[in-house]
């Protein structure tokens, strides 16, 4: 059996780790690792791929950026050269960006058994991208490893069978727990900061490429850091747009402190002390979850109920005024507590490497 696993953005790069350290746990050698390049950022790639102790791509197919449509059709004319030559049995994919969607198709074509890890969220917005990508990825695959129960029923309700569903965890978590431990390990400088903080991550274009909905949320965000200093790492989508809207002149007059965009480990080290993280990002809802850090999550729905439902996050919408209401909230003391959700121990690649290999009785 050949097993292709497929990334295409840094945040994939972080889900398909614990499944390549499984793989060689089980001695089993017999898989591809392809980066379809989505994100151009090369040296930012090569910095998550060496932080999270993968190897070099077995073939790096350098999309890059463009439209969906120039996205999409780039990868799949590359992932189809790759699946001509070495014929897997199986492809994993994982999350909901372009190259998910891209190279699912691809392989089905091929009739290849198509895995996708993280299968069944469903944010019911078709305004999103990724939630195309989402239920497209899932329509057509054949192993559908979910993360979160919502995501069993979701699945169900589209009609899929219980021998093509298996929750098996959240392998975000499998990541977050292994670099965790490392961290804690090697004591790894940390980017100082003596006082109380909250942290930002914003990129999704519903709040950043529209200045009316983006500057309410950056109004929003410079009057919390009055109260509390605020630390954001600055997306270059986001700093473009910043730039053009003429926002980043009311932003270098606040508290709020901007960065480069950061290595997972450098991230990692800061978030995880944070008083509350301000995001947009759907790893981040699980991740603080996992961590028990208070999370807002700047949007008008999730995909990811479970983080509400059990865990640290609360929907806040892309309203300043609600913003602020639910800050206010915090402020006085109201902050979940909440409870890591079911099969969130770090073991998620182990069970979804044992299913492939036992279906397939290597």
């Amino acid at each position: 059996m050949k097993i292709i696993v497929v990334a295409g953005a840094r945040p994939n790069f972080i889900k398909i780790a614990p499944l390549v350290r499984e793989f060689k746990r089980s001695n089993f050698s017999d898989f591809l690792i392809v980066h379809t390049g989505q994100h151009y950022d090369y040296e930012m790639s090569k910095v998550f791929f060496d932080e999270l102790e993968l190897q070099e791509p077995d073939y790096f197919l350098n999309v890059g950026s463009g439209t969906h449509a120039e996205q999409t059709a780039k990868v799949m004319i590359e992932f189809e050269k790759v699946c001509f030559q070495e014929k897997p049995d199986i492809t994993i994919v994982v999350g909901d960006v372009n190259s998910t969607l891209a190279c699912t198709i691809v392989a089905k074509k091929f009739n290849i058994k198509v895995a996708h890890v993280e299968a069944g969220l469903r944010s019911r917005d078709m305004t999103m991208p990724e939630e195309i990508n989402r239920i497209v990825t899932d329509s057509i695959s054949d192993f559908l490893f979910v993360s979160e129960k919502s995501g069993v029923d979701n699945l169900k309700k589209e009609g899929k069978g219980d021998n093509q569903i298996f929750f098996v965890g959240n392998i975000m978590i499998d990541t977050l727990y292994y670099q965790l431990n490392k961290l804690n390990k090697n004591n790894s400088e940390k980017i100082s900061v003596k006082e109380k903080y909250g942290i930002v991550t914003l990129h999704r274009p519903s709040n950043v490429d529209i200045k009316e909905t983006c500057q309410g949320i950056i109004e929003a965000l410079i009057e919390i850091s009055k109260d509390i200093p605020i630390i954001f790492p600055v997306h270059p989508r986001t700093k473009n747009n910043l730039e053009s809207f003429g926002l980043m002149i009311l932003i270098e007059q606040s508290n709020i402190k901007l960065l480069p965009p950061l290595p997972y480990m450098e991230f990692l080290e800061l978030w995880k002390d944070a008083e509350i993280v301000f995001t947009d990002s759907g790893g981040i809802q699980e991740e603080t979850t996992a961590l028990g850090v208070p999370c807002f999550t700047i949007r008008e729905n999730t995909e990811r109920p479970v983080t509400i439902i059990d865990g640290t996050n609360t929907l806040v919408g892309t309203q300043k005024e609600m913003i602020l209401n639910e800050y206010l909230k915090f402020k006085k003391g109201y902050s979940k507590k909440g409870r890591i959700p079911e099969c969130w121990d770090g073991k998620t690649a182990r069970r979804i490497v044992h299913l492939l290999l036992k279906e397939y009785a290597v």
